[in-house]
């Protein structure tokens, strides 16, 4: 089983260490499609999953889901977040046993979903349906520093129920796609956000999987051209043996396309000083 670049106090420590008010925008992949994001001392989670319930859950079918990396933090130690989100419903980007923890680690905390989820979500995590901040394409909510945009996703079709997330802070623009392929109109609705982070699944999709697909390590690195990321971050991959994908892949894609981008281990962070130092393909 892979272990996390940092995890558990290592991980706690470096969050900490992290300047949170140099004007930049800090960020940590928690594997899968979870990142931790820090800005002038607010901090924001991304679909966080930070339990082993699919394992648990498909241990005894035909669609085992056995974990590849291990938990790099129990959600109930991240007692600093100010808001989280949810892209769907699906339990990797929807996981009472990562948010329920989270919650009552932080009473106070926002969580974001898309509007046509918000009686689903109130739901499997048993609160009021007040409790869940909807917001539709093309909508936004403020929390903090953080502006946070619903665009649209394909989970493989178009549908209120998949989103992705534009989040402003400060100088800095993140798109986190939630789970996605290419639709029509994709680049031409994002290139106006100007994003300078991409982060984008690369597993893709196969029929024997029996899920929903994501774009694929190609077709990652193709839109993240297309709507002029300045760097993508690739993610959705490492978390489970049998929907999983080769970051490299992705690097030598990003290479032939002219495509910045960077690769983290899961439990790594990042930091927007980091732009425009590397080259494209610099993984």
């Amino acid at each position: 089983m892979i272990v996390p670049y940092q995890q558990d106090d290592a991980l706690l420590l470096d969050i900490g260490a992290a300047a949170d008010h140099d004007g930049h925008a800090h960020l940590w992949w928690l594997g899968q499609s979870g990142f931790l994001v820090q800005f002038d001392g607010w901090h924001l989670l991304l679909d966080p999953y930070l339990s082993d319930s699919l394992t648990a859950k498909y241990a005894a079918t035909d669609r085992p889901h056995i974990r590849m990396t291990e938990r790099v933090i129990d959600p109930g130690r991240l007692d600093f977040i100010d808001v989280v989100t949810s892209s769907h419903n699906h339990t990797d980007h929807l996981d009472a046993e990562t948010l329920k923890p989270l919650r009552f680690a932080n009473p106070a905390i926002t969580l974001v979903v898309a509007e046509a989820n918000r009686a689903f979500v109130a739901e499997r995590l048993g609160v009021a349906a007040e409790v869940p901040v909807g917001v539709a394409v093309g909508e936004h909510v403020d929390v903090g520093p953080f502006r946070i945009e619903a665009v649209p996703a394909a989970h493989e079709a178009l549908s209120p129920e998949f989103v992705g997330y534009v989040v402003r802070c400060g100088e800095w623009t993140l798109y986190h796609s939630g789970d996605t392929v290419r639709f029509e109109g994709m680049a031409d609705l994002l290139r106006p956000h100007q994003v300078d982070v991409a982060l984008l699944p690369i597993n893709g999709r196969a029929p024997e999987r029996r899920v929903a697909g994501n774009l694929d390590a190609r077709e990652a690195a193709v839109l993240g051209r297309d709507i002029g990321a300045r760097v993508v971050i690739p993610c959705h991959y490492e978390m489970f043996t049998f929907n999983t994908a080769d970051p490299a892949t992705f690097v030598e894609a990003c290479h032939e396309v002219g495509q910045q981008c960077h690769v983290l281990r899961c439990g790594e962070g990042w930091t927007t000083a980091a732009l425009g130092e590397g080259t494209p393909g610099t993984p």
